[in-house]
Formats: structure tokens, sequence, C-alpha cells
């Protein structure tokens, strides 16, 4: 099991890097160094039907998450839904997952280890260790992985949490360039504006920010807006 100079000089690593993907890559490669963990996986679950990949170390683990979903079985799943962690030292002989590990022990994923991430209030997917060795795991391994799962969890809380900041404010920013567009083309106030925006998103069953996106980018479409009376 690392020591706690290898967690410390992880954490400062993590702390350093500018992006979600990046944090994550680094995590795997800090998972590779302290496990006998061959390759690694990240599942994001965005919905009850759409799962994503966003992390796969080779195509084997790739695989591995597209069968998961074909089939509705495998720890990576039933991490985000069931109990938060879940071992196998022998995939192929592992009862709880029959097709599934049929499938994959060929494709040299023999052992594996599946953790959730999450915050309080919310799952986001799994990280999901494997050892091309049966019976990989050794004690410690479970404590350990769960450590990186922390890690990979705060890394795809503040990512989700720091894109819906930046959403909100792009959405206002171009809301409040559209107003200014109508506002000069038609001498009308900022409120006037708003109503003309609002009123045109209803009538075209278009969400406001589309709206607004597609007047910033042409704006001679403003002469288009026909003023309420």
């Amino acid at each position: 099991m690392p020591d706690s100079s290898f967690f410390a000089e992880m954490a400062l690593e993590l702390h350093a890097e500018a992006t979600m993907a990046d944090t994550l890559a680094r995590i795997v490669e800090f998972a590779q160094q302290a496990l006998a963990c061959d390759q690694a996986g990240i599942l994001l679950v965005h919905s009850r039907s759409r799962l994503e990949t966003m992390l796969a170390t080779n195509d084997a683990v790739e695989r591995s998450h597209d069968l998961q979903r074909k089939l509705d079985e495998g720890p990576c799943l039933d991490a985000i839904e069931g109990d938060p962690v879940y071992v196998s030292g022998d995939v192929e002989a592992d009862g709880r997952w029959p097709r599934w590990g049929a499938e994959v022990a060929p494709l040299g994923l023999r052992s594996v280890i599946s953790v959730r991430l999450a915050s309080q209030n919310r799952r986001y997917g799994s990280l999901n260790l494997y050892s091309h060795r049966t019976h990989a795991w050794e004690d410690g391994d479970v404590d350990v992985a769960r450590v990186f799962a922390r890690h990979a969890s705060v890394a795809v809380a503040t990512s989700h949490q720091e894109d819906g900041l930046k959403v909100a404010a792009d959405t206002r920013n171009l809301i409040g360039q559209a107003q200014g567009i109508l506002m000069e083309r038609f001498d009308i106030d900022a409120d006037r504006a708003f109503a003309v925006l609002s009123r045109v998103s209803q009538q075209r069953n278009i969400k406001l920010r589309s709206l607004a996106e597609d007047l910033v980018a042409n704006r001679a479409d403003a002469e288009l807006f026909k003023l309420p009376g």
C-alpha cells in the first residue's frame, strides 16, 4: 500500500491540473502505480439511459463498458446503482455477471474493482480498475481504490459545478447582447427588448438562449422581429 508521501504528491499534482479530463487521467496514472492495476476506465452517468466512457486506458476497457451497457450487467454499472464498491478476482467465474464476464475475460481483463463516483447529493459514475491477472488484489487495495475514487469524485463534481456556472453566465451574456441589438435597432428599452425576445421564442418554439445566440451571430435578422403593438 502506498505511503503518505505518495498521496501527498498525488494531491498536489491533481490540484495543479487545469481540466477535469486531465485530472481524471492523472488519477488513473496514480492508480496504475499504486495497485496491481493494468488498465482503468471511468464511466459517467448523464441519465438513466445515457452513460459515457469518460476515460479508458485501452480498447478492452472501452469494450468492457460497452458490453455492460449492452447486457445491462457488470460491476461498473452496479457500483453506480447498487453498493458503492464491487470487487472480483476472476470475472469469468463470477456468477454475478455471467454474460459480461464470459465476454470480457478473453479481452485480458480478469480482475476488477469498481468504485462509485459521487458527492453527497449526486451519483456521477464509477472508477473501474482492472488487472490482467486473476486474484490480483491484495489487502488494502480496495481502500486505496476508494481514495482514488474520492479524488475523481471531487474532480467531476467541481467540473459539473463550474460548467453549470459557465453555461449560466454565457446565457446571461448572450441574452444581454441580443437585448442590446434590439434596443439599438428599434430604440426600445431593455424590458421591451426582453419581452420581444420572449415572444419570438414562444412563437417559434426556440429556446431563449438559442434565439439570442442566433441574433448575436446574425444581426441582420433583427429586422425580422416584429414589435408587439
